[in-house]
């Protein structure tokens, strides 16, 4: 059984009213309204005006293409991995931030969410980023979007990918980024932030 994702575009001031223990089950909950069981549709599984029984304080995000999986995430990591030292520094510095807030660890880092003095009650989420970080997340963005076809070269030469594999195509990643990218962007847009939940 896959690890999977959902992530969570979240006001920061009504997650931090929630007592610290219950925040991880209340996400949860937010995530998964409804309890049908049906297929989930990409993109915005909400947007303003909130249906009923569904939070107002949180809005979901469905990846395309990808079963709600976190393989994808982890394998266009593994690519920028793969092709990041044949990119141009500042394309490189861009995208290594955009995606180090995000999904990639970069090579040397520990993973140990207790090191960079976030809350404890973060530790079982995949994606961890609150308010004052999105801003960076938006403006590496801005840096990287015009300058996508430059990855293409790269990745060709460099990415070496099995058929059938995650993210094996340079189209995937880039849509995989500009999922990314659309997250980022309404939770900048509303002063939120991001929460990636292994659901």
């Amino acid at each position: 059984m896959g690890a999977d994702i959902t992530v969570l575009i979240v006001d920061w001031r009504h997650l931090e009213n929630i007592p610290e223990l219950e925040r991880e089950s209340a996400l949860m909950e937010a995530a998964d309204p409804d309890d049908d069981g049906g297929p989930v549709e990409d993109g915005w599984a909400w947007l303003p005006p909130a249906p009923e029984g569904f939070p107002a304080w949180c809005g979901r995000y469905e990846f395309g293409g990808t079963l709600g999986s976190y393989k994808p995430h982890f394998w266009a990591g593994e690519r920028w991995n793969a092709m990041r030292e044949h990119v141009p520094d500042d394309l490189r510095t861009a995208l290594d931030d955009f995606l180090a807030g995000l999904i990639w660890d970069p090579p040397g880092t520990g993973t140990d969410p207790g090191e960079d003095g976030a809350e404890p009650w973060h530790g079982a989420l995949w994606t961890y980023c609150p308010p004052p970080d999105v801003p960076a997340l938006a403006q590496a963005w801005d840096t990287v979007v015009p300058r996508l076809e430059e990855l293409r070269g790269p990745f060709t030469a460099h990415v070496t990918a099995d058929p059938g594999e995650w993210v094996e195509r340079f189209e995937e990643l880039t849509k995989l980024l500009h999922g990314w990218a659309e997250a980022v962007t309404q939770a900048h847009h509303r002063g939120w932030g991001l929460v990636g939940l292994p659901i």
